[in-house]
């Protein structure tokens, strides 16, 4: 098992990674969480990994962060009719925090947001994650160490609304981060209402 590469970010995209790693190079699918903490590229840059082996190919799945990695295996491995894109797409569509305390409140209309799960996918994670997430999750997702700031809040909602809205995740990520850059401390109201202004007028 593949459980790490250390190497240097000779490619980025928001869904792909690829490491030079002693000459030889890995390409990584990768969650938007992620590409958000990757360096430069040209970069020294370890990758926390997962290999995830089908009939036809061995794919691998990087994560800048722990965290990152054990929801990804914890959806895969226990939630069914959830693979390794969806799963993805979850980490891609929400932080590990308001994931975690989404399931811990129940709260499947936050969780249906996400690009590619519809309610039912939604409940069935909650039913069968909540016994593992449970209490340690509760605790974080309350502990101010471990939470999201505000601005990240703000950002996670705007983003989920865009999506809600019909917007790609890629472009509903970058256009909030970008707009965020520019215009700090705004609500996710007025980052919504800026992002479609944004988005329409095609910059």
């Amino acid at each position: 098992m593949i459980t790490f590469l250390d190497g240097k970010l000779v490619g980025a995209l928001p869904t792909q990674a690829i490491v030079d790693v002693s000459g030889v190079g890995y390409e990584l699918s990768i969650p938007l969480s992620s590409y958000d903490k990757l360096p430069a590229v040209g970069q020294p840059v370890r990758i926390l990994t997962h290999l995830h082996v089908r009939e036809d190919a061995h794919v691998l799945f990087g994560f800048m962060s722990a965290a990152e990695r054990d929801l990804f295996r914890l959806l895969v491995n226990n939630v069914s009719g959830i693979g390794p894109k969806l799963a993805l797409a979850v980490l891609s569509g929400m932080s590990v925090n308001n994931f975690k305390a989404a399931v811990v409140n129940s709260d499947v209309a936050s969780l249906s947001k996400i690009s590619g799960l519809g309610k039912k996918t939604a409940e069935r994670i909650v039913l069968e994650l909540k016994d593992k997430v449970g209490v340690a999750a509760a605790w974080e997702a309350a502990s101010a160490t471990h939470a999201p700031t505000p601005e990240q809040e703000q950002a996670n909602e705007a983003v989920l609304a865009l999506i809600a809205l019909g917007y790609k995740q890629v472009e509903a990520h970058r256009v909030v981060r970008d707009l965020q850059e520019k215009q700090p401390g705004k609500s996710a109201e007025e980052l919504v209402r800026l992002a479609l202004k944004q988005i329409a007028a095609g910059k």
